[in-house]
C-alpha cells in the first residue's frame, strides 16, 4: 500500500472489489473482473475486463483490457500495470479539456451590451443637441449645462442594470425552489432561449439503476413493472404466483441464489455488487422472495466463481430433495449447454430447433437494448458434479436502465414549447435507441449515429451533408468526450442556444461550452458541476422544463421594464429638449429629471421584472437567438409611449402657462405632475397584445400596484413635504393646475392601448426569420 501519487509508469498494481483505480493500467490479469465506468463514459452498467489486446482506435468504454484512474472495481480481481498518471489520464485529459473550453458569453449578456452601446452615443448627441440649442435661445450656460447633464443622465436608464440584476436574482430564487440551482446568473433568462437540448441518458432520462423489466419463458414473456407484476398470455394479463413452481417462480428464486450482492438495509433497490445481482435480487424482494428466508432453506455449500471462458458462474446448495445447481450467465454460452427447458407443463428436451427459437428469442430481445442473462439449474447427488453440463434452462431475464416516468410527458413539453432534444450517451446504440423511442425523443424514422462515424469531427472542415445529417440526428451513441465538445461547438454554429446535461467528469468539457451546462446534483462529478451554470438537485429532467419556463417569462419580464424604462426617459428627453428647441420655459429642473429617473421609474420597472408570465408561454415557440432585446416592433412602441407622455406633458406646460395663467413655477410643477403621473399609467402600456384590457399578466401583478402606492406617495412627498418642495422646486400649482395634470396623465395611457390594439400582431418565430432573409 502506498499514496497514490507516488505511482510512476511501470509498476504493478493489485486490484480488489470495492477498489477506485488510481492511474491508468494495462491490465496483465483479470478474473471475474468487473468495473464501473460510468464516471468516464456514462454507461450504467460495469464493463467485463479481460487481458485480451483492443483495436487502437477502440472507443474508451471498448477499451476491455484497460482500467481507467477515477472508475470502480465492483467485481473480481486483476493486476494492471501503470502506463499513465496524474494528467495524463483519461481523467486528466478529459479534465484539461474542461479547463481549456471557452464558455460561451451569456445571450441576455449580448444584448444588454449591445444596449449600452447604442444609448451611449444616443446620450452623447442628445446632451449637445440639447445644450446647444438652449445657448442658441439665449438660455443661462450654467442651466444648460446641468440640463444636459441631467439628461444624458435621463437618457440612460440607470435602473436597468439594478432591475435586471434584481429580476434575475428572484428568478434564481424561483428556480431553487424547484430545484433548480444557478451557479451563474445571467444563466437564468438563457434557459428562456434554449432551442436544443443535448441531454445525457444515465441518470437524466433513465433511472440511474439496473431493474428487471422481463422475463423470457417457455412460451410466455412476462413485462415488469415497479408497481407489480403483469404477465402477457397471447395479449391477455393473467396473475401468476411467483413462489410457485413454474418457470416464473423458478426463475426469481435461482435469480436470487446464483447471486454474490447484498441489498442496503430496508432498502430494494440500492446495495452492493453487481447491479445486475442487485436487480435480481430487489426482483425476487419485490415478488415476496427474501433472498434470505431462501438461504436458510436452501444453504449454500458451494460457489462456482464466474468463469470469464465459460461467461457463467453457479452455486450450489443443499435442499430436501438433493444439491440444486443455480446457474446463471450469457444466454448463449448457458442455452448451449442446457439439455432440458422447463415450461408451463413441465420439462421437455432442448432439441436443435428449440435451441435456435432460443437464440432467436434473445437476439430480438437484445435489439430492445435489454441487457440479458440466462437461468438454469440442475440437481445433482455430488457437490463436485460438473456445474455446466446437463442443465434445465429456466428462461432469460431481460435487464435495462428505465427511463423516469415523468420523461415522456417533459420531452412532449419540450416539443410543444418548439425545443429540440437530442441524446447523447457513451451507452450502445441499440440501449440508446430503445430508451430514446420509450421517451418519445423523436420521429417515426429515429437518427442514431454511433461513435465511429464521427470519432474524428472537426466543424471546421466537416462537410455540409455530415454537418446536416449530425444537426438532425436523435440519438448519438459511444460518444467521447471530444466528440461531446464538438458537436455542442456545431449546434452553435448552426445558430443554436445549447443546453448541455451531464454528470461525469467527461461531460465537463461539453458542459463548459454550452450555452447553459446542466449538472446532476445527486450524482454527478463535483468536475461537473463546477463546470456547469445549472445544477439539477433532484436530477429530474422536468426541472429543466420548469427553469425553462422561468428564463422565457424573466426575458419577456426584462423586455417590458426595458420598454417602460425607455419609453419614459424618452420622454423626458423629449419633454426638454422640445421645450428649449421653441423657445418654452424650461419645463422640468435637473434635480426634478434626477428625481423621476431614480426613483419613480424604478419601482415599476422592478415591479414589471417580478411579474409571473404569461400561462401559455410554453407553447411558444423560443425567440429568435438573433433577436436582440429591444426588435423593431418596440423601438416604435417606445417611440409612440415616448410621444405620448411627451404630448401630454408640453399640453398641460401650455395650458398652464396660458389658458390658467399661471407663474413658470406653479407650471413647471404641473408639467413635473403630468410626466410623473403619466410614466406611473405608463407600466399598463407594455401588456402583451393579445391580453385583455383589463385583465392580463401586469393588472394582475401585485408588485405593479404596490409599486404605484409606492410612487404615489414618494409624488406627494415631493409636493407637500415643504423643505423637499423647494429642493426640488415644486410650488403648489392649486386645485386647477392638480386637476389639469391628473386629466392630462390619463392621455398616454389611452394612447398606448388604442396602439396595442391597432398594431399588427407579433409575427412567428419563423415568419420572422424568413423576413429577416
Amino acid at each position: 500500500m502506498i499514496d497514490a501519487h507516488e505511482l510512476v509508469p511501470g509498476d504493478l498494481v493489485i486490484l480488489e472489489a470495492g477498489d477506485v483505480v488510481t492511474a491508468d493500467l494495462r491490465l496483465a490479469e483479470a478474473s471475474n473482473l468487473q468495473v464501473d465506468e460510468s464516471v468516464l463514459t456514462g454507461e450504467s452498467a460495469p464493463v467485463i475486463k479481460s487481458t485480451e489486446a483492443t483495436a487502437k482506435n477502440a472507443a474508451l468504454g471498448d477499451r476491455v483490457s484497460m482500467a481507467f484512474k477515477g472508475t470502480g472495481i465492483t467485481q473480481g480481481a486483476g493486476k494492471g500495470i501503470v502506463i499513465a498518471t496524474g494528467m495524463d489520464t483519461e481523467l486528466g485529459r478529459i479534465s484539461d479539456l474542461a479547463q481549456s473550453a471557452e464558455g460561451e458569453v451569456a445571450p441576455l449578456e449580448k444584448r444588454l451590451n449591445q444596449l449600452g452601446h447604442r444609448l451611449v452615443w444616443l446620450t452623447l448627441v442628445l446632451a449637445v443637441l440639447t445644450i446647444g440649442a438652449g445657448i442658441l435661445r439665449g438660455h443661462d450656460v450654467a442651466i444648460m449645462v446641468q440640463t444636459g447633464v441631467a439628461l444624458a443622465v435621463a437618457a440612460i436608464p440607470e435602473g436597468l442594470p439594478v432591475v435586471a440584476t434584481l429580476t434575475l436574482a428572484r428568478g434564481m430564487w424561483r428556480m431553487s425552489q424547484r430545484n433548480a440551482l444557478i451557479t451563474q446568473l445571467s444563466s437564468v433568462e438563457t434557459l428562456g432561449a434554449t432551442t436544443v437540448i443535448l441531454t445525457d441518458k444515465t441518470g437524466t432520462l433513465t433511472e440511474n439503476q439496473m431493474t428487471v423489466v422481463r422475463y423470457l419463458l417457455a412460451g410466455d414473456d412476462v413485462d415488469i413493472d415497479r408497481d407489480g407484476m403483469k404477465v402477457r398470455f397471447d395479449q391477455s394479463d393473467a396473475k401468476v404466483d411467483p413462489k410457485s413452481n413454474t418457470p416464473l417462480g423458478w426463475a426469481l428464486r435461482i435469480g436470487a441464489l446464483c447471486n454474490n450482492a447484498e441489498l442496503a438495509e430496508g432498502s430494494k433497490d440500492g446495495g452492493t455488487g453487481d447491479p445486475m445481482e442487485i436487480a435480481l435480487i430487489s426482483m425476487a424482494e419485490d415478488a415476496g422472495i427474501e433472498r434470505q428466508k431462501l438461504l436458510d432453506d436452501c444453504p449454500e455449500v458451494r460457489e462456482h466463481a464466474f468463469d470469464p471462458d465459460a461467461k457463467m458462474m453457479a452455486t450450489v446448495h443443499e435442499t430436501n430433495e438433493g444439491l440444486l445447481f443455480a446457474v446463471k450467465g450469457a444466454p448463449e454460452a448457458v442455452i448451449e449447454v442446457c439439455t432440458q427447458v422447463l415450461g408451463p407443463d413441465g420439462t421437455r428436451d432442448m432439441d436443435d430447433d428449440l435451441r435456435e427459437d432460443w437464440i432467436n428469442r434473445n437476439s430480438e430481445a437484445a435489439k430492445d437494448g435489454l441487457r440479458l442473462l440466462a437461468l438454469a439449474m440442475k440437481r445433482d447427488a455430488s457437490q463436485v458434479a460438473e456445474p455446466y453440463e446437463n442443465l434445465t434452462l429456466l428462461g432469460l431475464v431481460g435487464l435495462l436502465d428505465p427511463l423516469r416516468k415523468d420523461v415522456p410527458a417533459a420531452i412532449e413539453a419540450c416539443r410543444t414549447a418548439g425545443v429540440r432534444v437530442v441524446m447523447l450517451t457513451g451507452d450502445h446504440a441499440d440501449t440508446a435507441e430503445t430508451i430514446a423511442r420509450k421517451a418519445s425523443l423523436g420521429e417515426a424514422e429515429m437518427t442514431v449515429i454511433e461513435s465511429g462515424e464521427i470519432a474524428d469531427l472537426d466543424v471546421d472542415t466537416a462537410s455540409e451533408d455530415l454537418r446536416q445529417r449530425i444537426l438532425s440526428a436523435d440519438v448519438f451513441a459511444r460518444v467521447a468526450p471530444e466528440t461531446k465538445l464538438a458537436l455542442v461547438t456545431l449546434f452553435q454554429q448552426a445558430g443554436h442556444v445549447v443546453a448541455m446535461t451531464g454528470d461525469g467528469v467527461n461531460d465537463a468539457p461539453a458542459l463548459k461550452k454550452a450555452d447553459i451546462g446542466i449538472a446532476m446534483g445527486q450524482r454527478g462529478t463535483q468536475v461537473a458541476k463546477d463546470a456547469a451554470h445549472m445544477v439539477l438537485q433532484d436530477d429530474k429532467f422536468e426541472t429543466i422544463i420548469v427553469a425553462m419556463r422561468q428564463g422565457r417569462v424573466i426575458f419577456d419580464n426584462i423586455r417590458k421594464f426595458v420598454v417602460y424604462l425607455m419609453s419614459c426617459n424618452v420622454s423626458e428627453v423629449l419633454v426638454v429638449g422640445i421645450a428649449v428647441g421653441a423657445g418654452l420655459p424650461m419645463p422640468l429642473l435637473p434635480l426634478q429629471i434626477l428625481f423621476l429617473n431614480l426613483v419613480t421609474d424604478v419601482f415599476p420597472a422592478f415591479a414589471l421584472g417580478l411579474g409571473k408570465g404569461d400561462e401559455n408561454v410554453m407553447t411558444k415557440p423560443p425567440r429568435d437567438p438573433e433577436e436582440s432585446i429591444l426588435d423593431r416592433p418596440r423601438w416604435v412602441l417606445i417611440g409612440v409611449l415616448g410621444a405620448s407622455i411627451t404630448i401630454a406633458t408640453l399640453g398641460a406646460f401650455g395650458l398652464a402657462l396660458y389658458l390658467l395663467q399661471l407663474d413658470t413655477g406653479p407650471s413647471v410643477t404641473v408639467a413635473f405632475l403630468t410626466l410623473a403621473l403619466a410614466q406611473l399609467w405608463n407600466v399598463f402600456n407594455v401588456r402583451d397584445r393579445d391580453s385583455g384590457f383589463l385583465s392580463n399578466e401586469v393588472t394582475s401583478n401585485p408588485y405593479v400596484w404596490g409599486a404605484i402606492a409606492l410612487c404615489l406617495g414618494l409624488i406627494g412627498l415631493a409636493l407637500w413635504v415643504p423643505a423637499l418642495a423647494a429642493l426640488l422646486g415644486l410650488p403648489n400649482p392649486g386645485s386647477a393646475g392638480f386637476v389639469l395634470a391628473g386629466c392630462a396623465s390619463l392621455v398616454p395611457l389611452a394612447l398606448g392601448q388604442a396602439w396595442l390594439w391597432l398594431a399588427e400582431p407579433e409575427l412567428p418565430r419563423a415568419e420572422k426569420q424568413e423576413a429577416r432573409r
